[in-house]
């Protein structure tokens, strides 16, 4: 999908109000149809990421932004998961790094506990994107308060529940990933 008329081409058919803008319900039904099976909450997250102009749908320069987004990390797992269909914790610090993330211990395995939908240690594509959309959020919203670029922030109350809501963290909570 790197063509832009096939993005454009593809964009309309999940458009199905014709509005130039697509909901989370018919991108997660287009992932779906695609195999990728995400909960609304990510799904929902995805637009939060890439939504620039805030209006709660997904534009389609706004699309072209996700689908940057989502290639490098399908390139990254297909790089890695060495014919096994799935990344190991291990494979998982790996692609992040490539990816342009760097955790640290605790919070990799944390974050893969979370994102481990079978707690078999082992993530398919959609997990590992699910993975990278919350690290790719998390990052989105601490670069917001890092004003100096320092990477530490101090946040008073009011600005960490300011982050749980933006963040969505009380949702993707809920949905199973924590």
């Amino acid at each position: 999908m790197e063509n832009s008329a096939i993005l454009r081409e593809w964009f309309e058919r999940v458009d199905t109000d014709k509005i130039g803008s697509i909901t989370a319900i018919q991108l997660k039904s287009a992932f779906a149809i695609g195999n990728l099976q995400f909960p609304i909450t990510v799904v929902q997250q995805m637009i939060r990421m890439c939504d620039f102009d805030q209006n709660g749908t997904m534009s389609f320069e706004e699309f072209v932004e996700l689908n940057k987004f989502l290639l490098k990390v399908q390139h990254v797992f297909s790089d890695l998961e060495r014919g096994r269909g799935f990344l190991v914790p291990d494979d998982v610090y790996e692609a992040l790094i490539k990816i342009g993330f760097r955790l640290d211990s605790p919070a990799l395995y944390t974050v893969c506990e979370s994102f481990d939908r079978n707690k078999n240690g082992k993530f398919r594509l959609d997990d590992f994107i699910s993975l990278c959309i919350f690290v790719q959020s998390a990052r989105n919203l601490f670069d917001s308060f890092d004003t100096t670029k320092q990477g530490r922030v101090t946040l008073d109350i009011n600005q960490f529940i300011y982050c749980i809501e933006m963040g969505d963290f009380h949702q993707l909570a809920h949905s199973g990933f924590f």
